[in-house]
């Protein structure tokens, strides 16, 4: 059975962060499916079809890496596309509590899913998304915080 592991997230916009940890997992997983979840409840600043044009763009050269939306649960996803691993990225303790939350439920509701955490690489660990929004909201240069393929 192939090993597939769904990175989910909004990535409003994607950041090197998001980046560093793809690749990174990119040697344990035959494939990682970047999954961005659509909720309508949740208001972002750029369209669906934007973020998903810009994750195409970033990992066009890896063949293992694929980019769709979802809706509903995680869990519910992974069943459908055959992931047994769930990917997420932790920059700080109170990431690690809150997905640790999270990744039980999940194991409560699909036991056969894994949570599998990353550590964010030193240089990134204080970057997220809305830091990148608010930068741009005040036209700032965020070209640093952000990989190549992303044309904001």
């Amino acid at each position: 059975m192939e090993k597939v592991a769904v990175f989910p997230g909004s990535f409003d916009p994607i950041t090197r962060g998001h980046e560093s940890i793809v690749l990174r997992a990119l040697p344990l997983f035959e494939k990682i499916i970047i999954a961005i979840g659509e909720n309508s409840d949740k208001a972002t600043c750029f369209s669906t079809e934007k973020r998903l044009e810009w994750i195409k763009s970033v990992f066009k050269t890896e063949k293992k890496i694929e980019a769709v939306t979802y809706k509903g649960l995680t869990v519910d996803f992974c069943k459908e596309v055959g992931a047994k691993y769930i990917l997420r990225g932790l920059r700080t303790s109170a990431d690690f509590e809150f997905e640790r939350s999270v990744g039980q439920i999940n194991k409560k509701i699909f036991p056969e899913i894994e949570t599998v955490f990353f550590l964010t690489v030193p240089e990134l660990t204080a970057l997220n998304s809305s830091i990148v929004r608010d930068i741009l909201r005040h036209g700032g240069d965020v070209s640093q915080f952000i990989p190549e393929g992303v044309d904001l």
